[in-house]
């Protein structure tokens, strides 16, 4: 394993970067800070781990910054919209505040009675919201030791997405469950998957007027939330060879062009735009399944991560990624 531009050999096919110091286990999320290009990546080795991502025109370079540990597999990570602080929570049914840009202790600051699946900090509410497999969503104002409110859901929290006041949560037995965030103690809506198999994963769109659904059987669902906008709702079918059909594992908007990314256990990723219904690039496939991704807060460099364990930042290429 090597940085970029060194001598020995690049074997992945895009050459990618892999970062120096990689998780020991598969990866379970990504997430870059909104204010500078460092990267968490929280992994099944019970870690979570801080690099800094350095750009020097097309080269990258990772630097290890710090790491912090749970006491079971973490499976998602967010950060506090200034750029000091990380959350992160998983099987061991808790979330942790860690302040790494102060050198600080990581705190509990959240809990579940099963395994937390997701979590995102919502900056208009000053609040933490989390998902778990215990079937509820809870919001934490991290002064108070309770949850400020807990929402029943209807199965398991599978995936979150949050573009205030959009938060749509989707949930084992194919549930989308939408909250308006200007009233988030009561449903907006519940809408069935457009999608005939489990969803993995979602993103909402950047103006907030519907969501992308991504799930186990190789396919994306692009769904407007008012109705009288259903007639541009449609799916498509991604991240499959031939009879061989992957799950899209990880859907990311570009924060600029509005475009967006899709990951797969086929160990591709693909630039896609959804207005104008293209894929804009398809990347060469890895030899390993991809099980999450994230741009950076330009969206000039896209990161993601094999199920060998190892985490490539990738700089962007092109206008409309």
């Amino acid at each position: 394993m090597s940085a970029f531009g060194a001598s020995s050999t690049n074997l992945n096919p895009n050459r990618s970067t892999e970062v120096l110091q990689p998780p020991t286990d598969s990866v379970s999320s990504l997430s870059f800070s909104p204010k500078a290009n460092f990267l968490v990546a929280t992994s099944w080795d019970n870690q979570v781990r801080c690099w800094e991502v350095t750009r020097s025109g097309t080269t990258i370079g990772t630097v290890p910054k710090a790491s912090i540990s749970h006491d079971q597999p973490v499976l998602c990570s967010t950060w506090k919209d200034d750029g000091t602080t990380v959350f992160s929570g998983g099987c061991d049914k808790q979330v942790k505040m860690w302040p790494l840009l102060s050198g600080g202790q990581p705190v509990t600051v959240a809990m579940h009675d099963a395994p937390v699946k997701e979590l995102a900090w919502i900056p208009e509410m000053n609040l933490l919201v989390t998902g778990s497999l215990d079937k509820t969503l809870r919001y934490w104002d991290l002064r108070q030791q309770n949850p400020t409110w807990v929402q029943q859901l209807p199965e398991r929290c599978y995936a979150l997405t949050v573009r205030h006041p959009l938060m749509v949560v989707g949930t084992a037995d194919r549930n989308l469950v939408v909250f308006n965030l200007q009233n988030p103690q009561a449903e907006f809506k519940r809408v069935v998957s457009p999608l005939k198999y489990q969803t993995r994963c979602l993103a909402a769109f950047p103006d907030q007027q519907g969501f992308l659904v991504g799930s186990i059987e190789g396919r994306v669902g692009v769904h407007h939330l008012d109705d009288s906008q259903s007639s541009k709702n449609f799916t498509f079918k991604c991240h499959r060879d031939g009879n061989d059909i992957y799950s899209v594992n990880s859907l990311n908007f570009h924060p600029i062009h509005h475009t967006f990314a899709t990951a797969g256990s086929d160990g591709a990723f693909n630039f896609w735009d959804k207005d104008s219904k293209q894929r804009l690039k398809a990347m060469q496939r890895c030899n390993q399944p991809i099980p999450c991704s994230t741009f950076n807060n330009d969206g000039s460099i896209f990161a993601y991560a094999d199920a060998e364990v190892k985490a490539k930042p990738r700089a962007a290429t092109g206008s409309r990624k």
